[in-house]
């Protein structure tokens, strides 16, 4: 497909600043695009490449504009939500994962599916189940008993979704996640695990994504709660009784302990680790382990810098003689404080301005 340059700033909201009358078949990146496509410029280190373009239009914000330089440029408040909108335009026919219901689905009779429903092949859908319109059930899915899908929500192929979860509209799950497996949950009795049943539930909002192989286990006694148009990325582990506010964006690979509480707008990167029961407040970014509570916004990280291996092996040790190197500054500094009392030196600095 194409479209108009002029149609599609129009329905991003765009100043053109050039020909407006350029065709538009796709996307490309700054140094690839042709004159057929149109690119954008949201991270400042890729600006030299700006001028070199042969883009048939570049989405900018206004102080990127190059007077004079023959490039059709798209300016908008922020070029990467606007590269994001106008992806969206080219995606018009997003495939299906599940068209009708396949004649090998097993379908418990009581669960109610919405006539614009699809489940795909071979997928179970147990008792109780409610699935609202427009939803897609991919196939090999199952859906457990008594679980409430609502409506437009799509579920990739081999997604499993346990008992009495709830599950909002418009929401995303890739291939593979697990939604109300059980928490890790155990009593020690003189050496024997004994198993705590997990008898809450899982509970998503609306315009959730989660990616592929992600598990978010069901709470304990009360519920893990994800909250609206909060994205996750593929192989996070959520435990029992988290809760993720509302925005918050978390990264792949990430690991949240039990009864661990998220704001809103908060983002995780990669790999982050947080320790159980603990809380962050709103609007926190954080790469790394996190082992308590956070109270103020902002930015916090928690890891060692990269550095060649010989370098590390050097410095390795040295963490280790921390401890000795704090006490023994400790002991020198209690020398100094017996050696050179503080009334002492107070006296000593008034006998020398009296002198002067």
């Amino acid at each position: 497909m194409s479209m108009l340059l002029k149609d599609i700033a129009e329905k991003i909201g765009g100043k053109i600043i050039g020909d407006s009358g350029v065709q538009i078949s796709r996307i490309a990146n700054l140094q690839t695009a042709k004159k057929d496509e149109i690119s954008f410029l949201s991270d400042k280190k890729l600006h030299k490449y700006l001028a070199e373009s042969q883009a048939g239009a570049v989405l900018v914000k206004e102080d990127d504009v190059l007077p004079d330089s023959g490039i059709t440029f798209v300016v908008v408040p922020n070029p990467y939500v606007a590269f994001a909108r106008v992806a969206q335009l080219f995606d018009t026919t997003p495939p299906s994962c599940a068209p009708g219901i396949h004649p090998t689905a097993v379908i418990d009779p009581s669960a109610v599916i919405a006539p614009t429903a699809s489940v795909g092949a071979h997928a179970v859908i147990e008792s109780g189940v409610r699935i609202g319109e427009g939803t897609q059930i991919g196939p090999n899915c199952f859906i457990g008993k008594d679980t409430v899908i609502g409506k437009n929500t799509k579920l990739w192929a081999n997604v499993s979704v346990y008992h009495n979860c709830v599950i909002g509209d418009s929401c995303l799950f890739q291939s593979g996640c697990v939604i109300g497996s059980d928490g890790f949950g155990y009593a020690n009795e003189r050496g024997e695990w004994i198993k705590i049943p997990q008898l809450g539930r899982v509970v998503i909002g609306n315009r959730v994504e989660i990616g592929a192989s992600t598990a978010v286990d069901r709470g304990a006694v009360d519920d893990t709660v994800i909250e609206d148009n909060v994205i996750i990325d593929n192989q996070v582990q959520i435990a029992h009784n988290d809760r993720i506010g509302y925005g918050t964006a978390i990264a792949g690979a990430a690991v949240l302990a039990g009864s661990v509480e998220l704001g809103k707008y908060c983002i995780v990167g990669g790999t982050s680790v947080f320790d159980g029961h603990i809380k962050i407040c709103d609007g926190v970014e954080i790469l790394g382990q996190v082992g308590k509570n956070i109270n103020k916004p902002g930015k916090y990280h928690s890891f060692l810098p990269v550095l060649e291996a010989e370098k590390w092996w050097k410095l390795f040790p040295k963490l280790y003689s921390a401890d000795r190197i704090a006490a023994r500054l400790q002991a020198l500094e209690k020398k100094v404080r017996d050696h050179f009392p503080a009334d002492e030196a107070g006296d000593s600095a008034d006998s020398k301005d009296s002198s002067k």
